[in-house]
């Protein structure tokens, strides 16, 4: 099965940044897809996992977390509809926050922040290494999606739901095709 790929702090506030689409070519022996800019890829054939991450940690041109899934637990996701049949409003971001190892969420669900006032992020589920919840579109949510480490007490890499989707399209050969 194919391996998603997800970098943590690449590409942001023109911190650690690379173009994913070169590193994607210079990975094509694995048949890797880019997806966006916040380096996510999937490996449509990985080989051995421990060859195919020391081949990618060579080719980034910097040290960061390197979270690896299996393709068929993003399949799973995406199946059991974790935010429901219900579509958002278009100020709400629907995310995935994606645990670097095992961890569990320290505090009862929803976690809402901030805690009082008008919220900004809102931690509705979780499940094995995933973190489910939405945003609004604010500038001070930045500093609210960092505190999700905190949460489940290991680092965490955040994508937009929507991000997931598109991954789950190429893994089921509906999108991105190979060059």
């Amino acid at each position: 099965m194919a391996l998603v790929v997800f970098l943590r702090g690449v590409n942001v506030g023109g911190h650690r940044t690379f173009r994913p689409s070169i590193l994607a070519r210079e990975l094509r022996d694995y048949d890797v897809v880019n997806v966006g800019a916040a380096g996510t890829f999937v490996v449509r054939k990985p080989g051995s996992r421990a060859t195919f991450r020391a081949e990618l940690l060579r080719k980034l041109p910097f040290e960061t977390d390197v979270v690896l899934c299996d393709g068929r637990d993003l399949v799973r996701l995406e199946t059991e509809h974790p935010f429901g049949t219900e579509s958002s409003r278009p100020d709400i971001v629907r995310f995935v926050s994606i645990l670097s190892k095992a961890g569990r969420v320290r505090r009862s669900m929803p976690v809402t922040l901030p805690p009082s006032g008008k919220w900004l992020l809102r931690v509705v589920a979780a499940k094995n290494r995933f973190v489910f919840g939405v945003y609004r579109r604010h500038m001070k949510t930045i500093g609210y999606l960092g505190q999700i480490d905190k949460l489940v007490g290991v680092p965490v890499t955040t994508r937009n739901w929507n991000t997931i989707v598109t991954i789950v399209r190429i893994l089921k050969g509906h999108g991105k095709q190979g060059r």
